[in-house]
């Protein structure tokens, strides 16, 4: 096959899908509303559930909401009808996903979960299925055709399935109020976690404090600089900071070819260092090294000089 041809067809698939999904927003209506509504107002669990393609839709479902803070489980329709049903407790609210609406596990499930008095929402490609005629609450989920050529693989109706339980998701987390720090407080591992989390002064107390004063040698600044391994050091002036020096000050003054002998700290230090507090997020800190291309901060409160974080601690952490 020519390469303009695959290029064709992975644009069409695209395009298929995205107006599968763009389709979707005639069907965010009154049921969707009562959909939240009724999750919100659940005193129990959600449960999904589903088979075949819309089972894979509808495990990462169940982790999207998990991540946001609405307790959910998955339940695959097959094992339900095989034991697993008792999972299912009377004051969880059960959605199901399916795009025909008629397979034989759905109608084997849903008498039960409705003899259990489960509230249930039915994600569906056809209202007037089997699952659409059984749900308290209907979410349309219904596409022209699929991507595919033969119109036969689950790709634009799985397109428009993720699509709306997304929808769901977002609509149910900002109705919790859900907020940043309630997001890092559910994903503590990670880069990801790390980045909402972990704090400067997670990092900077493993690191040595070198520091000089304005008036200190610029052989004995050489070596603080060496033996702390941090490249840098604060400069000081009574417990003051008022300067950094770098491996790239240094080499800088080298390149100038002067005698050493006399030359102190406050010659070649930077004045108004980059800081900051011990309470900021490591990726915050990042960020200040990135917008002002340096690899050190200094850690400060209240005036007072604390310590060095590096960007190696944080590549080390795996923040970036």
């Amino acid at each position: 096959m020519e390469k303009e041809n695959i290029r064709k067809i992975a644009e069409q698939t695209l395009h298929e899908e995205a107006l599968a999904i763009q389709g979707l927003k005639q069907h965010i209506d009154d049921e969707f509303v009562h959909a939240i509504e009724v999750i919100l107002e659940a005193s129990g669990r959600v449960i999904i559930t589903g088979i075949g393609k819309s089972s894979d839709i509808g495990r990462k479902f169940t982790a999207t909401l998990n991540s946001t803070g609405t307790p959910a489980f998955f339940l695959h329709a097959a094992d339900a009808i095989h034991g697993d049903l008792g999972m299912v407790r009377p004051d969880d609210i059960v959605v199901c996903l399916s795009k025909s609406g008629d397979t034989p596990e759905i109608k084997v499930l849903l008498p039960l979960i409705k003899a259990n008095g489960n509230t249930l929402i039915g994600i569906v490609g056809n209202p007037q299925s089997y699952l659409g005629l059984q749900s308290d609450i209907v979410l349309n989920v219904h596409v022209e055709h699929e991507a595919c050529p033969n119109n036969l693989v689950p790709t634009a109706s799985t397109a428009a399935q993720l699509a709306m339980c997304d929808a769901l998701a977002v609509a149910l987390l900002t109705a919790r109020g859900f907020t940043i720090e309630d997001f890092a407080r559910l994903h503590p591992g990670g880069a990801l976690g790390k980045k909402l989390y972990l704090r400067v002064s997670d990092l900077y107390l493993r690191n040595e404090k070198p520091q000089v004063e304005t008036h200190t040698p610029i052989t004995q600044v050489i070596f603080e600089i060496s033996s702390k391994r941090l490249g840098c050091t604060a400069v000081l002036d009574q417990d003051r900071l008022i300067g950094i020096i770098t491996d790239g000050d240094l080499r800088r003054m080298l390149q100038k070819n002067i005698e050493l002998k006399n030359i102190v700290a406050s010659d070649v230090m930077t004045t108004s260092p980059k800081t900051i507090l011990p309470s900021s997020l490591v990726a915050d800190a990042l960020d200040v090294m990135r917008s002002n291309n340096i690899t050190q901060l200094l850690v400060t409160e209240n005036g007072i000089y604390l310590g060095v974080i590096h960007l190696h601690d944080i590549l080390k952490e795996g923040v970036v």
